[in-house]
């Protein structure tokens, strides 16, 4: 009994080692991804430019606050970061309609554009490959990913 138990366990360490190993394969790759994106989108920036204008396409016009927050990087990177953007003409800013002092920011039309098609041509890598996968794989592979992400992401 206790042998089929030594390796129950064994087993389920070794799955989860393997399982490790496909998730940091599985981020490494798509840090590697958004880097090409961000060079796509204007290759003489930063890369964490690319994160405050995805974000602002995502979600829309936001504080320099909520920016920070939101890309967990500090607020005079993210000041330093919108000017260069604003310099380049991707964001503008504009006083917040219900705080007058306070300034949203947000994408230009230019700004909208470049990043639609950076990440156009981010989706085509990550469509081909799921490409040749049936839907019933595919619909399990969501709902897996839906579990392990926890229970606020259903």
């Amino acid at each position: 009994m206790e042998n089929k138990i030594q390796k129950q366990h064994s087993t389920r360490t070794q799955l989860e080692l393997n399982l490790g190993e496909q998730l940091n394969a599985l981020i490494s790759a798509s840090h590697a991804l958004n880097m090409r994106t961000a060079a796509l989108f204007d290759p003489t920036l930063q890369p964490a430019s690319f994160l405050i204008v995805r974000w602002l396409l995502s979600f829309g016009p936001a504080t320099a606050t909520l920016l920070a927050e939101s890309t967990a990087m500090d607020r005079s990177s993210v000041s330093r970061l919108v000017t260069q953007l604003k310099q380049l003409g991707y964001v503008k800013s504009e006083t917040h309609p219900e705080d007058r002092r306070g300034v949203l920011i947000s994408l230009t039309e230019s700004g909208r554009e470049k990043a639609s098609n950076a990440i156009k041509e981010k989706e085509k890598e990550f469509y081909k490959r799921i490409s040749k996968w049936e839907n019933s794989e595919l619909k399990t592979f969501i709902e897996m990913l839906k579990c392990f992400n926890g229970p606020d992401n259903h």
